[in-house]
């Protein structure tokens, strides 16, 4: 056994690292077969048990591996390495995301959520959004926010339960404020919002769907983790123009591409696929049939042209 140090107070086992990470079980297994890491120690009971160094290294592993890194390049890797790999990986979409200035003060914002001040962080984001409007509070502050918080999760710096009342108090604000946009009267196109299996990431849809409704679409959102079946029989029924699907950077390349492909060869060619969020693999692959958003102000644009090409004849 090895001493127990400050990086190994609060040992996690193998399924906590699979829902903190993003990668599987079956992965780290393999990892720990193949390469010597992740090297886990045993409980009372003969399970993994995983230190906080550990899952800190899994971590930005898996943002690596998102960028086309191999495993068995980086895992020798200390986390510091890691990190220096990671920032200098990290998409053009978040790096233009982290450009944009709009006057307001993001680290306050994210020291409010380390400080737990939660009534507080409310308070400062809805007087952001009287201040810009709904739409350069979500492409503007909410964006470079997001990106704020995954990088200070995935250095270690902000606890799950952090991120989580982060997350709870965005969700919030933003339904709120789609709430009050006056519902569109017959106005296409009818937009179906959703997540496939695994992607728990649910503020990438709901900003999106703040930019669908500011440009007068219907909107009906199905939630995040949908099975594709389910999304082909709500599209049906529902008589949808477009199925949007938002896509994190903690989403597996493979699921990406395969469940797109997979919907899109089930919808009939009448209903549009549009695709956005940071995963890379949509960056570096073509998608045939699907409208890839790299920016939630693609919106706008994207709608103008679908309409253009939807005049009754």
């Amino acid at each position: 056994m090895k001493p127990t140090g400050t990086g190994e107070s609060n040992p996690v086992n193998i399924a906590a690292v699979e829902r903190d990470t993003g990668l599987s079980k079956d992965t780290l297994r393999v990892w720990e077969r193949r390469y010597g890491f992740p090297a886990p120690q045993r409980d009372a009971s003969g399970q993994r048990v995983y230190t906080r160094d550990d899952v800190e290294k899994l971590r930005l592993a898996k943002r690596l591996l998102d960028y086309g890194y191999r495993p068995g390049k980086i895992l020798s890797y200390t986390s510091e390495h890691l990190l220096q790999l990671a920032d200098a990986a990290a998409p053009p979409l978040m790096r233009r995301q982290d450009a944009l200035r709009d006057g307001a003060d993001v680290e306050l914002f994210l020291d409010l959520v380390r400080a737990h001040r939660v009534e507080e962080l409310r308070r400062q984001l809805s007087q952001s959004l009287l201040r810009l409007g709904l739409a350069q509070f979500v492409a503007g502050v909410v964006a470079r926010l997001n990106a704020r918080v995954g990088d200070a999760w995935a250095r270690g710096k902000l606890e799950v339960f952090e991120e989580h009342l982060y997350t709870e108090s965005i969700q919030l604000i933003l339904r709120n404020a789609i709430s009050g946009i006056p519902r569109p009267g017959v106005n296409p196109p009818f937009v179906l919002l959703t997540t496939f299996p695994r992607e728990s990431h649910g503020l990438g849809l709901l900003m999106a769907e703040a930019f669908f409704a500011l440009e007068g679409c219907r909107c009906i959102s199905l939630g995040v983790q949908t099975p594709v079946p389910d999304i082909v029989r709500a599209a049906q029924i529902q008589k949808v123009d477009i199925v949007a699907l938002s896509f994190s950077d903690s989403m597996n390349a493979n699921h990406v591409i395969g469940g797109i492909a997979e919907l899109r060869a089930q919808l009939p060619s009448s209903f549009e696929v549009w695709v956005g969020g940071n995963c890379p693999i949509l960056e570096r692959r073509s998608l045939d049939g699907v409208v890839r958003l790299r920016l939630l102000t693609d919106v706008g644009p994207a709608l103008a042209r679908w309409r253009k090409g939807h005049r009754p004849g």
